[in-house]
């Protein structure tokens, strides 16, 4: 019979703090997501200008993705997400303080922080929430990132109503810091030490995995690891596809207003918010492969009817499918990293697998632009079709391991039934 573990209240209070911080995070992005334009009217900048102020946001969160799983095996998850949440509060306040003085290097400065902030912060918040579903023996990340998405909604429709009232873009800004930094001592006060670190050994005799770089190469030996890894490529850059074009895509490619194709994405954003939220059941009962492949033929169908259905109405029905197929993968596919290999090595293959991911949603999408001007937006999006389908040829890579070795999450849990 299947043992598992009671959940005792540190352990609760460590899950409702990685939700907590994931939903204040949703909120800041959405937020200043929502703002561009205030800032962009603030600093009186043209949109070519204003586009290389937002690669300070690009450059901040591929430094901190490509820095946090190295850092989290050096000093454990907690300090990490200390160091993301200071960095993405004052990236906020960057921003604030520069649109409100209307210099576009403080806003720059400001959207690198905040991006680095949120690359260290993301990475590390995977290797947790895997730690706390070995802990409690359930489906946790999913929601997480549910959390994430559900900020995402709701920090739009704060922007949106605050736009129409004409609400100063800085104060705004301000204020979401204010809420991002109270979560982020709730939270770093909730969250164990040590999780994902390397301590030099692991009490047995066996030399801890090797640090750095090296460590983070080695694991993808793994045959079975790459196939993940290809895996959430394929359905991160499907979400950052979204993301990143969806309004412009039904603007451009079926002729609908700013407001319908803003309204388009507040209805993949919620699909993906609901997905997230409802799919733990799933999960326990048909497992990760099944899942995922189901997931991806999903998200899949609805690419494929906003690409080549002549409806504008079809299309953006077809939206809620994208968000549907697209929630689960992501942390789906993070969780099965880790699975059948001890802490140590599963906060390796974690943090492997999550900068993969993050790398595919920061910077593939954005090549699409490259494409669309020779093909169109619409023509261009057959890429996310395409890397779809190829995911779901290959979701028996998440079937879980036949015997795990044990896990040793380093947190004192030891009332077990």
């Amino acid at each position: 019979m299947k043992v598992t573990p009671v959940i005792d209240a540190r352990t609760r209070r460590w899950r409702a703090a990685l939700f907590l911080f994931m939903l204040a995070t949703g909120v800041s992005m959405a937020s200043w997501v929502a703002r561009t334009p205030a800032v962009r009217d603030a600093l009186a900048v043209s949109t070519g200008a204003m586009g290389l102020v937002l690669f300070g946001l690009s450059i901040g969160s591929m430094a901190g993705v490509l820095v946090s799983g190295g850092l989290v095996r050096k000093h454990g998850g907690r300090p990490v997400i200390a160091l993301g949440a200071a960095l993405l509060v004052a990236g906020l306040l960057g921003v604030a303080g520069g649109a409100a003085l209307e210099v576009s290097g403080g806003v720059f400065g400001g959207l690198a922080l905040f991006g680095a902030g949120m690359g260290l912060a993301e990475v590390a918040f995977n290797i947790e929430g895997a730690a706390v579903e070995r802990t409690v023996g359930r489906p946790v990340l999913p929601v997480l990132h549910g959390c994430f998405s559900l900020g995402t909604v709701v920090g739009a429709l704060l922007g949106m109503a605050l736009t129409a009232v004409r609400f100063p873009v800085g104060w705004h800004l301000a204020a979401v810091a204010v809420v991002v930094a109270s979560a982020a001592v709730w939270t770093v006060r909730a969250v164990p030490p040590g999780t994902g670190r390397e301590d030099g050994g692991s009490g047995d005799g066996e030399p801890a995995a090797s640090g750095g770089w090296r460590a983070q190469l080695e694991v993808w030996r793994d045959r079975r690891l790459v196939l993940i890894g290809l895996i959430v490529l394929a359905m991160a850059f499907a979400e950052g596809s979204a993301n990143d074009w969806l309004p412009l895509l039904m603007v451009d490619g079926h002729g609908t207003s700013a407001t319908a194709g803003s309204l388009t994405f507040l209805l993949f954003a919620g699909a993906m918010t609901t997905g997230r939220f409802t799919g733990g059941p799933l999960l326990v009962r048909y497992g990760p492969a099944a899942v995922v492949r189901a997931s991806a033929v999903v998200a899949a169908a609805g690419v494929a009817l906003v690409v080549f259905s002549s409806s504008a109405v079809l299309a953006g029905a077809a939206v809620v499918l994208w968000g549907l197929g697209a929630s689960l993968g992501f942390p789906v596919t993070v969780s099965a990293a880790g699975e059948g290999a001890a802490a140590r090595d599963a906060s390796a293959r974690v943090a492997a697998v999550s900068t993969a991911g993050y790398a595919a949603f920061l910077v593939g999408p954005p090549s699409l632009g490259f494409l669309a001007d020779h093909v169109g937006l619409r023509s261009a999006m057959i890429v996310v079709l395409v890397l779809l389908a190829g995911a779901a040829l290959i979701t028996g890579a998440l079937r879980r391991p036949a015997a795990s070795p044990e896990v040793d999450v380093p947190a004192p849990h030891s009332d077990r039934v």
